[in-house]
């Protein structure tokens, strides 16, 4: 008898539009739910919507206790009010979106109290940051010094999570970022960097449960680099109560 394959919530991401469709879309990256299948999980895209308040955040833990991991995905910049109350807002933030940011920042909550296994990739380890109380570097100082659509190594700290999951203390990272972390948040432990310092990979001591959090993303590169593969293996392991 087959096992049925664990639940893994992904929040959607809003789009603008989508070539199969007439109007404006929830999407997933099709890299992300392939890696997540690959694994041995059923990826499913849940819808974002975050009217706040104590029942909203009931709602949400009500929601997410149906699943057995969470995945907290990609996506544009997170509104700068969320970490800063000094109204700077820099000209290349992209793709800003409150509903998106509530929605996501109360998964998070939720599965940090819960202790479901969490894996937050790019914006989504940034949005853990902030949860936590960090902040976020608006801008890592134009095309120059970014991290966009390059892969690059990553150092690993020696026995944490991370370097344990890829089998070593250097990674292949495939990255997609303009921002970075500035403060980290509390209790989060950075367990990655590349070579210019931008952290890239943290880990929470003390965490209820399983969680990994990569800026880079593994899903990139996933269906021919097994060390990224595991990550995704890994969180299937967690949401399967296996080692």
């Amino acid at each position: 008898m087959t096992l049925p394959r664990p639940l893994i919530a992904i929040p959607a991401r809003f789009s603008a539009a989508a070539s199969a469709l007439r109007y404006a879309a929830e999407v997933s990256a099709r890299a992300l739910v392939e890696a997540v299948w690959r694994a041995g999980g059923e990826p499913v895209t849940i819808h974002p919507y975050a009217p706040g308040g104590f029942a909203y955040a009931a709602d949400v833990a009500a929601r997410l206790r149906r699943f057995d991991g969470v995945l907290l995905p990609g996506g544009g910049d997170i509104s700068p009010h969320r970490y800063t109350d000094d109204g700077d807002r820099h000209e290349r933030l992209y793709d800003m979106n409150d509903e998106q940011d509530g929605f996501d920042f109360e998964v998070t909550r939720q599965a940090l109290r819960s202790g479901i296994p969490l894996l937050a990739v790019c914006r989504g380890l940034q949005v853990l940051n902030t949860v936590l109380g960090g902040t976020l570097c608006q801008d890592m100082g134009g095309p120059a010094a970014e991290h966009r659509q390059m892969i690059h190594p990553v150092t690993l700290r020696p026995g944490s999570r991370i370097s344990r999951i890829i089998g070593g203390e250097k990674a292949e990272a495939s990255c997609y970022h303009h921002q970075r972390i500035d403060r980290l948040g509390e209790g989060l432990r950075i367990t990655g960097r590349a070579a210019d310092g931008t952290p890239e990979a943290l880990e929470l001591v003390g965490a209820k449960g399983w969680l990994t959090a990569v800026q880079w993303h593994p899903e990139d590169t996933a269906h021919n680099d097994p060390a990224q593969q595991r990550i995704f293996d890994a969180l299937i392991g967690a949401a399967t109560g296996s080692p």
